[in-house]
């Protein structure tokens, strides 16, 4: 059993020893713990630092990608170096690292597929009371659209197990906490809370400005993954609601033709008809978005299968062989200590050195 700690970081030289000081070097029922940092774009001395305290697994990329990209590079990193559960921390400090055999025990056991830490965001003391109004909607709307009951929905510390990384897929460019938890819970997949305290503040966050722009960006995010998954939802109340409001003139039209006074309400005609257009209108997109729905689930399940072969299936599974290794690797000797990184600097997997094409800056 190998667990990756994978830290994203973006110019953290000053925090990130107090990081990997703390991160504890063996966990019980664990064979060995691997740290990961994702070197997102840095221009200080971050890569230097982590080597300088025995790290030896490094994703680098030589611009700055964000986190939710730094994330999914970490995370195929980590499988393709047989990752049975990934932990995600920051870089800043901003958890106690002591608590990762506490947030990894639900996954050992097998009582969760993901842990997620709460911070207790109500009683973090440099939150601001609207900070905190906002954490606590926020999370809300989350569990409403992933069908949850996680009081902590933004939090960054988590473990992942083999199984739900191989059935998420981050397609968002801000940040992949709101969306994976969407994923998940639509996927039935086991969410654990476990409580935890945080570490005084160091510094301002790095991904974005002020609030209300984390707000915008989150719930963009939020409303994507939702789409993605419950199309008919959204689509399904729109189109019934303003297909009422636009029967509703011509009933009141068809009132007035009985009493002999129809005149002059055209215009309440135009505006209904209006009204059911865009009534239907929303149940076709409600029909074509079903049906794409339909195509990405297929495509997700091929994918899955895909990443089966490339990293091998979750110990546990029903075709398991008990080394979790990919079927073409199993009984071979295959030291990961002794495979080249890439050396262009991009944050791509030892298994697929190619290329890929930058995307937009975080």
């Amino acid at each position: 059993m190998k667990v990756f700690v994978q830290i994203p970081c973006l110019n953290e030289e000053e925090t990130l020893p107090m990081v990997l000081d703390t991160i504890p070097r063996e966990l019980p029922g664990v064979d060995s713990v691997e740290i990961l940092v994702i070197d997102d774009g840095s221009t200080d001395r971050t890569v230097e630092v982590a080597r300088a305290h025995g790290v030896r697994h490094f994703v680098r990329h030589t611009r700055n990608m964000g986190l939710a990209r730094s994330f999914r590079d970490g995370v195929d990193y980590a499988l393709a170096h047989g990752a049975d559960i990934v932990v995600n921390t920051d870089g800043d400090n901003q958890y106690k690292q002591e608590r990762i055999a506490d947030l990894v025990a639900p996954v050992l056991a097998g009582e969760a597929d993901i842990a997620i830490a709460d911070r207790q965001t109500k009683t973090i003391a440099h939150f601001s009371p609207f900070k905190k109004l906002m954490q606590q909607v926020g999370s809300q709307v989350v569990n409403m659209a992933a069908e949850t009951k996680l009081p902590d929905a933004a939090s960054g510390f988590r473990a992942y197990s083999k199984k739900s990384l191989l059935q998420l897929n981050v397609v968002t460019q801000f940040s992949y906490c709101m969306e994976t938890i969407i994923q998940a819970g639509n996927k039935r997949l086991r969410i654990a809370s476990v409580p935890i305290t945080t570490n005084p503040k160091t510094r301002e966050s790095r991904l974005f400005k002020n609030i209300f722009q984390h707000m915008a960006k989150s719930g963009t995010a939020i409303i994507r993954a939702y789409l993605m998954f419950k199309p008919h939802v959204v689509l399904g109340w729109l189109g019934t609601v303003t297909g009422v409001l636009g029967l509703i003139p011509f009933v009141r039209f068809f009132i007035y033709f009985l009493l002999g006074d129809s005149g002059g309400r055209v215009q309440s005609l135009l505006f209904g008809t209006t009204l059911l257009t865009l009534s239907f209108l929303s149940f076709v997109l409600m029909i074509i978005a079903d049906l794409q729905r339909t195509n990405r689930v297929l495509m997700e399940e091929t994918l899955e299968r895909m990443k089966e072969i490339q990293y091998g299936k979750p110990r546990g599974s029903d075709t398991d062989d008990g080394t979790g290794m990919p079927a073409h690797e199993a009984g071979k000797s295959w030291d990961p200590s002794v495979l080249p990184l890439p050396e262009s600097g991009q944050a791509v997997p030892v298994q697929r050195p190619q290329e890929q094409e930058p995307g937009p800056t975080a």
